[in-house]
């Protein structure tokens, strides 16, 4: 009925009217599929494209959940475990021994926070680096803020480092006038080394801070430096001993009686309290006649750590030449300038078994 009465209406064949409404109704269809489907292709990418952002930042969030669980892992003195191996057993003191009318020891707890600190501090890939001013080889030290005259007439700054074999530290906002020294061995780790610059930011490892440094003064360890070997050094209670890390443990090589430095001025001077690194040896280190240019004699295995502090073996005194095994001062009381005395054999040991620049001292009390 319905063509009937189109083809009465139109007065046209049914079947042309029938291919006439196809025909339009294709080409509405394709105009219609074509304005909707970039539409719908592109709500499909932003849709894509929001869950791979999605993932992205819960990856990116557990990685930072890592980093972050990692930095909160830091030792303490309970993670250390330490175990006694001896490599040297020759005039071995006990944990805790009589001296006189008191008793000594060797402070275990506090050289589990020294060795907490240093593995620490070695957590995650460091350039490390030693300040170095040996007899003022790089050059004197400029003057500071806050300077004085010690017991020695020497420039010091507050906290009694003098300017002698130090190394001007700089705030990071003052790089012409210097607030502080630092000691020649000390170790800092390279926080910025911009070789179009005079200075290297650094941190330092012991009294802590950041600081401008001159280049000069500073000597670079190679990156891949671990610090497995540590020496512990008790100017108050007399003596040393001498650490090795395997696995999860550190060894005790040595535990020994030894003399520190005495403060006594104009000549003599205490061992420094610090973290220091291993910086050279001297089979024979020649020492003077105080106040003279006289050679006195020598120190044999001569470890140096700080400005002319050495760990070494007992002193020979001129005209003798033979070696000196043991001393009954060693362990006693502070009697020496600067240096920690040992019984020659112990510091052949250390002579032999400690490298340099991959060896940390620590001077406590």
């Amino acid at each position: 009925m319905l063509i009937s009465i189109i083809k009465r209406i139109t007065n046209r064949d049914y079947t042309n009217i029938l291919f006439y409404l196809m025909k339009k109704f294709i080409l509405i269809s394709f105009i219609i599929i074509n304005i909707l489907a970039p539409y719908s292709c592109t709500r499909t990418s932003e849709t894509e494209e929001k869950q791979e952002d999605t993932i992205v930042a819960n990856d990116t969030t557990e990685v930072k959940e890592e980093i972050k669980q990692e930095e909160q892992k830091k030792l303490t003195a309970a993670d250390i475990l330490i175990e006694k191996d001896f490599m040297y057993e020759q005039y071995t003191l006990e944990d805790t021994y009589p001296y006189k009318d008191t008793t000594r020891t060797f402070k275990w707890n506090q050289i589990k926070e020294h060795l907490a600190n240093l593995e620490n501090m070695q957590q995650k890939p460091t350039q490390w680096g030693i300040l170095q001013n040996y007899k003022n080889k790089n050059g004197e030290a400029s003057l500071i803020r806050n300077w004085k005259r010690n017991e020695y007439k020497r420039v010091a700054d507050t906290l009694g480092v003098e300017r002698y074999q130090s190394v001007t530290l700089y705030l990071p906002e003052d790089t012409i006038t210097g607030e502080r020294y630092g000691r020649d061995g000390s170790l800092v780790e390279i926080i910025e080394n911009d070789t179009t610059s005079r200075f290297m930011r650094v941190a330092t490892t012991y009294h802590g801070g950041e600081w401008l440094v001159t280049r000069k003064y500073i000597k670079l360890i190679i990156d891949s430096v671990v610090f497995h070997k540590a020496i512990f050094v008790d100017r108050k209670d007399e003596n040393i001993t001498v650490l090795e890390k395997k696995d999860d443990k550190w060894l005790v090589r040595s535990m020994n009686p030894a003399t520190t430095g005495l403060h006594r001025p104009p000549y003599q001077q205490e061992t420094p309290l610090g973290m220091f690194v291993l910086q050279e040896k001297k089979q024979k280190m020649h020492f003077l006649v105080d106040g003279t240019s006289d050679i006195a004699g020598f120190a044999p295995y001569a470890n140096r750590f700080t400005n002319g502090g050495y760990i070494h073996g007992i002193p020979v005194n001129k005209p003798r030449t033979a070696l000196i095994e043991y001393s009954q001062s060693l362990g006693t009381t502070p009697r020496s300038h600067m240096c920690v005395r040992n019984a020659t054999s112990h510091a052949k040991f250390i002579y032999d078994w400690a490298p340099t620049e991959g060896t940390i001292i620590f001077v406590i009390e």
